[in-house]
């Protein structure tokens, strides 16, 4: 089986004599056995961690979960800097995560029922493991856009009925956040935790809606004349 991983601006091609096996172990194998200066990045080898993150023939796949067939092309997660071969820096993970108030910012001491929690169970599963933020356009044109991942933890906390102060994260989420992203889809199927950034940013944005922020969106100034009513 032949691999092709995208090393800078080279592609360097292996063959390897293994089958049925992870990417991951097909990367241990060329590292181990044929070049040891391939670098990239692994942890729990469990589809936990979300450190093994990388594009293999142009979708977001992690090497600990996928299966490679011949002829594959390997390389790192987009809308990163890549430090050294499928490394990249991930410390945009941080950044967005502090621009939305991913986090709990103060909890009420309540009990919470099933049902609640249960509400937000596939949002937790989050791992962080960027394949939604490299499956993204929006970075093209807005670097500084918070994020599918970002937004799906906001939306995790802005549900949790423990949550002291969800419109604080409301209204951080208004501006590079919700309204910037266009809708696509791309995020959806490259999760692999199964979740939906795109419908959490839909109910986000209603959700905006009903504390009164305007969808910057919409054009209330174009001077439109219906019967007398100017709009």
């Amino acid at each position: 089986m032949e691999i092709t991983i995208l090393r800078g601006e080279e592609a360097h091609s292996y063959n390897v004599e293994l089958e049925n096996v992870t990417l991951l172990s097909v990367l241990n194998n060329i590292k181990t056995k044929i070049d040891p200066t391939l670098t990239y990045s692994h942890g729990c080898r469990s589809g936990v961690c979300g450190s093994c993150a990388v594009r293999v023939n142009g979708r977001e796949q992690l090497m600990c979960e996928y299966k490679p067939s011949d002829g594959d092309l390997v390389e790192p997660i987009r809308n990163a800097r890549v430090i050294r071969d499928l490394v990249v820096d991930t410390s945009s993970i941080e950044r967005f995560n502090c621009a939305g108030m991913g986090w709990s910012e103060s909890f009420k001491a309540e009990n919470v029922s099933a049902e609640e929690m249960e509400r937000i169970e596939t949002q937790s599963d989050c791992i962080l493991c960027t394949s939604c933020f490299s499956a993204c356009p929006v970075y093209a044109v807005n670097p500084n856009f918070i994020g599918p991942f970002a937004l799906t933890r906001v939306w995790r906390y802005v549900n949790d009925p423990r949550e002291r102060d969800s419109e604080a994260k409301m209204g951080a989420i208004q501006i590079n956040g919700i309204w910037d992203c266009t809708l696509c889809g791309a995020c959806v199927p490259v999760c692999p935790q199964s979740i939906a950034p795109m419908q959490d940013i839909k109910i986000l944005r209603m959700k905006s809606g009903m504390l009164g922020y305007p969808d910057p969106t919409m054009n209330f100034g174009g001077g439109f004349d219906l019967g007398g009513w100017d709009f």
